[in-house]
């Protein structure tokens, strides 16, 4: 049995990571998950938070926005709408993401109000959870 998986993690911009990862903390739609290996095969969509990578080398926080997490018993991917190294992340670039997600809410038809409005408080929690501010 394999105590790791490969993960790779890729955004519109670039591939953010590739290396083989212990275990791999992901900000589900439906709830945060942790895939290790031998997991059950999995897809999920991500809602705004940070993804955790745990590796030989230590661990990697980034922040994405949305996207889709395939999890199979040796692998990991990530394909997010937009990603970055938490480290990377400033005040500046979160008050852009939280601008869009606004906009988005403010914009949403009836059926999608929901949808849109727990996108908004998504990306408030993870701006908190990395110590920026909600303020635009």
């Amino acid at each position: 049995m394999a105590d790791t998986v490969q993960f790779d993690l890729v955004s519109p911009e670039r591939r953010l990571a590739s290396v083989q990862a212990r275990e791999v903390q992901i900000p589900g739609a439906d709830g945060d998950m942790t895939a290790m290996a031998d997991h059950a095969p999995t897809i999920t969509t991500l809602r705004p938070g940070v993804l955790r990578v745990v590796h030989a080398g230590g661990t990697d926080d980034y922040v994405v926005s949305g996207g889709f997490a395939e999890i199979t018993a040796a692998s990991v991917s990530v394909l997010a709408e937009q990603a970055l190294p938490k480290g990377e992340v400033t005040q500046a670039l979160f008050d852009g993401m939280l601008a869009e997600a606004r906009a988005a809410a403010s914009a949403a038809e009836a059926g999608s109000v929901d949808v849109a409005a727990k996108t908004l408080a998504d990306m408030l929690a993870m701006g908190e959870q990395i110590g920026l501010s909600g303020r635009v």
